[in-house]
């Protein structure tokens, strides 16, 4: 059985972290593959770093990757992605809004020649079990018709942070990637579809973090990033 890869990239996240590690090692370790687990620290000002290194300590095959400093969730994405080892590599979110179990739904598409599966909460099927504040909801509406007009990347949720890709297409992906903050999931399916590698979308189970914000100079700067990709994919910068 081919290995599984958790990448988790985490920013000040030491009062979740825990929880989430916790949640992922049990998941895994009841599978019968091989599997490690990646929580990249993206140079965070709390304890997030120590308390993963405790769980290290309990957790096989956890490994800590600690940045200093920061440069952005999409840097630490791709460092973890590119230092994985397994044959599919899953990034997922350090609040666990969907958690680990739902990967159990991507595996068989990469028996079915698949190199990306990716999660969605806006598709039949999917399970928004708890919903966000409906004035973010509106500008993610907003941020998904700009993105589908500007970058289309054949997903219906650009943004859903559940994310699995086959060893060759994260080792093809990840390197030309140079979004590193807001908009890096718009990027990376771009490169995946201007290599045209097969992509599937599954629907999830996800669960909003009252804890979670994006600031209306966040959404900003994502759409800012957008436009960057575009003139990315205009110039050959990508080739």
């Amino acid at each position: 059985m081919k290995k599984l890869s958790v990448v988790i990239p985490a920013y000040n996240e030491e009062h979740r972290i825990g929880k989430t590690l916790a949640a992922v090692s049990e998941f895994l370790q009841k599978q019968t593959y091989p599997t490690e687990i990646l929580v990249v620290n993206d140079g965070s000002k709390d304890r997030t770093a120590a308390v993963v290194a405790e769980y290290e300590k309990k957790i096989p095959n956890l490994t800590l990757v600690d940045n200093q400093e920061n440069h952005g969730k999409g840097w630490v994405t791709k460092q973890g992605m590119l230092k994985a080892t397994g044959d599919i590599r899953l990034f997922m979110d350090a609040d666990n809004s969907t958690r680990v179990e739902e990967v159990v739904k991507m595996l068989p598409f990469f028996e079915q020649g698949f190199d990306l599966v990716v999660g969605s909460r806006r598709i039949a099927g999917s399970d928004i079990a708890v919903k966000q504040p409906w004035i973010r909801d509106f500008l993610g509406g907003v941020f998904r018709l700009i993105v589908h007009t500007l970058v289309p990347v054949g997903v219906t949720d650009s943004q859903c942070g559940f994310k699995a890709f086959s060893r060759q297409a994260a080792e093809t992906i990840f390197p030309k990637q140079s979004i590193y903050r807001w908009a890096f999931d718009v990027e990376i399916l771009a490169l995946a579809r201007r290599r045209k590698y097969k992509i599937k979308e599954v629907p999830v189970r996800w669960v909003n973090d009252a804890e979670s914000h994006v600031k209306f100079g966040g959404m900003v700067s994502m759409l800012l990033e957008v436009v960057q990709v575009r003139l990315n994919l205009w110039t050959g910068k990508y080739k």
